[in-house]
């Protein structure tokens, strides 16, 4: 899809390449029915430079100052103590999780690396995924190709609708995405505004480049009451303004690009697809695919047949997607090439989208933010069960209600906080060209809140679509229980005559008499009858009029026994961005041991852990190795994995550097083992331990790792080791 119907697409703000301060907006952390009035910020980064921003109503200057960039964000760790991004991405670049690509050659935006770590991470959040969804919902997965002619996504509309809106700087030629200007310029109006009123301001985001430069700080007048709301007003719906209308709020308000001081250039669409010719003439003309759903859509005949025609059902698709992003910028929140999870679920629309499994989520809370209070200037979230919401429906059906449930659990599963995500309905002018509704999951990071999974409801829009264009019958035929008796007006086309009568053109004026309407075809037919010529709309075919007499086309009311039922199903659809989760987990679980900075800890769940055992040889004696050895094969003979670390550095050393990689369990092999075959257990959020045999501490890894058990489980059950982490020895590496 396009997530997040913008992921639906996984698009998620981003500012211009001149405008490089981070950003807040005005999504805000609530409960039940309660605002939040702070500012939180989405995927934008931005800095300022010393320029002037006035409308009539106000004016203040922007100056260079000095200040301290280091604890900037407003986001707080998984114990609540406040979130260093810049300290946080040090350790996971140093640890491999992620590194940009090409980066001994400079690196190019928005393309990363996964190193060992994370592609372990990856692998497993990708594993709970098949089996939360895929093995749990019965899906059937496909694996489509990432090439895609230029004919499939221009009749499902991204040629001409899968684009940003993007304005550029008359004077230095940079190019800034709209919406995020119009969101900079206005939060930096709004900043400006509580300086000169007193309040205290948070410092945002810094980013990594812009730590040579010197800071900047504002001095603002205050502003008035009516404009504070108005702007606030303007920042709750920013999603919903299309390209003319965010031009008009440019010139409405003078926005000015602080580069430069000169107001940019009216917005204009720029798709997000990188094009390409396949095969060496070039003569056909191709994609790579900015979503992995239409290859779904267009195997829909060949999947339905595999189910044995059975209704409803779902198809998924896991696989690289590509987008060729205004400016790319949040580390993984957004980039040009991403991997994407993809459920297309096929429901008959005269079910009323009901699902036989509702009741089981039925009483799930969820955090809801609807389009009627963000269209009225608000960011309140309601929490409410999503079997009210589907039964008041803001929710629009339970198909869709479901899903949002499920979505919520899986999250859950992985380890994301609950208290950090939200359910954001779409906007009008923000929902993508194919659904007519969408929800986001959207995850509260130092970036502000981040799409990450858009479900979105696009009734028969691409089956349909696709269908048209090349007459495939990708469409459901039932055998009716009871025959039904249908009166319908029916075209007759004399084919022995309308061929030559037509020539060329015969199969467009065909199709645009098979497509007119039962109230267009009973017009017609009267007209035909009194006249014995009609008058057909056909474009393309001469004046766009082409006259149709009697002897070659004949309009009947008829009546019909109708045995076999067809329809085209309704879809709808959830869509994963995997590096945009993956990434909010790690901010999610990520915190530092209290009194030692230096001690960065991520508490992964075991599941998705990407390695789940540290085995620690308290000695490099010979003796200690035929113990490590051993270890290691019978914990990969279970299916779980492990690392050895062997190195001098102590014991506590030792467990501080995995604890950096989330390793949730700790093997230390130490002098007893080599006398009695115990071993200590440690577990790292704690750091308590026990100690046992090695059959019962490989079975409690097992119990701990498939989550039949939890640690306090297994401290009831084994004896509590009291022995005390070795004090780590600076000295030591």
């Amino acid at each position: 899809m396009r997530p997040l119907a913008r992921l639906a697409s996984l698009r998620a703000p981003v500012a211009g390449q001149a405008f490089k301060s981070t950003t807040l907006s005005t999504r805000a952390v609530t409960s039940r029915t309660t605002r939040t009035p702070a500012t939180i910020s989405r995927i934008s980064s931005t800095s300022l430079r010393s320029f002037s921003l006035s409308t009539p109503r106000q004016r203040f200057q922007v100056h260079i100052k000095k200040q301290n960039t280091k604890m900037t964000s407003t986001a707080t760790t998984l114990k609540g103590q406040p979130l260093d991004k810049g300290v946080l991405e040090s350790m996971l670049r140093r640890r491999m999780f992620f590194a940009p690509s090409f980066d001994i050659y400079g690196g190019v935006a928005g393309l990363y690396d996964y190193g060992p770590p994370g592609c372990a991470l990856q692998a497993n959040i990708i594993d709970i995924w098949r089996k939360h969804f895929v093995l749990e919902e019965d899906m059937l997965e496909v694996d489509c190709t990432a090439l895609t002619p230029h004919d499939v996504l221009k009749t499902s509309g991204h040629v001409d609708k899968f684009a940003d809106w993007m304005c550029k700087d008359p004077k230095n030629g940079d190019i800034l995405r709209a919406d995020h200007f119009v969101e900079d310029v206005l939060e930096a109006r709004l900043k400006g505004d509580k300086e000169a009123r007193g309040q205290k301001v948070e410092e945002k985001e810094v980013d990594a480049k812009r730590k040579k430069k010197k800071a900047k700080g504002t001095e603002a007048v205050k502003l008035e009451d009516a404009v504070v709301k108005e702007y606030e007003e303007i920042l709750a719906q920013i999603d919903n303004y299309n390209g003319e209308q965010l031009g008009e709020l440019i010139k409405k308000y003078d926005l000015k690009n602080p580069a430069t001081g000169v107001q940019p250039e009216p917005p204009v669409s720029f798709n997000l697809m990188f094009q390409t010719a396949i095969g060496p003439s070039g003569n056909l003309a191709g994609y790579l695919r900015p979503e992995t759903a239409q290859g779904q859509f267009l195997n829909f005949a060949k999947l339905l047949e595999y189910n044995a025609g059975n209704m409803p059902f779902a198809s998924a698709s896991i696989g690289k997607s590509y987008r060729n992003e205004i400016a790319p910028r949040g580390g993984l929140l957004r980039v040009r090439e991403f991997l994407m999870a993809e459920i297309e679920h096929f429901v008959d629309p005269a079910s009323n989208k009901k699902h036989q499994r509702f009741h089981e989520v039925a009483d799930i809370e969820l955090a809801l933010l609807d389009r009627n209070v963000q269209l009225s200037g608000q960011t309140t979230v309601t929490k409410m069960t999503i079997g009210e919401a589907v039964e008041k429906k803001i929710v629009d059906n339970e198909t869709l209600g479901y899903f949002l449930a499920r979505i919520h659990l899986f999250l859950k599963k992985i380890g994301i906080d609950q208290s950090k995500i939200r359910f954001r309905q779409h906007m009008g002018n923000e929902m993508a060209h194919y659904a007519c509704d969408c929800w986001d999951a959207e995850l509260l990071t130092s970036s502000g809140w981040v799409e990450c999974v858009g479900c979105a409801d696009r009734s028969a829009y691409d089956l349909t679509v696709h269908a048209k264009k090349t007459g495939a019958p990708l469409v459901v035929r039932e055998t009716l229980e009871t025959p039904e008796i249908v009166e319908k007006w029916e075209p007759e086309i004399n084919s022995k005559k309308f061929g030559p009568a037509f020539r060329k053109d015969a199969k467009a004026v065909e199709a645009a008499i098979l497509a007119l309407s039962q109230e267009e075809l009973a017009k017609l037919g009267e007209e035909l009858k009194a006249s014995g010529k009609i008058v057909v709309d056909v474009p393309g075919v001469g004046d766009g009029k082409v006259e149709v007499s009697k002897d070659l086309l004949a309009i009947e009311w008829k009546k019909h026994t109708i045995n076999i039922r067809e329809y085209t199903p309704n879809v709808i659809e959830p869509s994963f961005g995997i590096g945009r989760i993956l990434y909010s987990l790690l901010e999610h679980n990520y915190w530092v041991r209290e009194g030692d900075e230096a001690r960065g800890v991520i508490s992964f769940p075991p599941a998705v852990a990407p390695v789940k055992v540290l085995i620690v040889p308290i000695s490099s004696k010979s003796e200690f190795a035929p113990h490590v050895r051993r270890l290691s094969q019978k914990l990969r003979s279970v299916g779980i994995s492990s690392r050895v670390d062997d190195s001098s550095a102590s014991i506590g050393r030792r467990y501080a550097r995995n604890d950096e990689l989330g390793t949730p369990f700790g093997l230390t092999i130490d002098f007893q083992t080599l006398q009695d075959g115990t071993f200590t257990l440690r577990e790292r959020d704690s750091t308590r331990q026990v100690r046992a045999e090695e059959a019962k501490i490989v079975d409690a890894i097992k119990t701990l790792v498939e989550g039949s058990k939890t640690w306090q489980d297994i401290e009831s059950e084994l004896p509590i080791f009291e022995g005390q982490e070795l004090e780590i020895r600076p000295a030591e590496n």
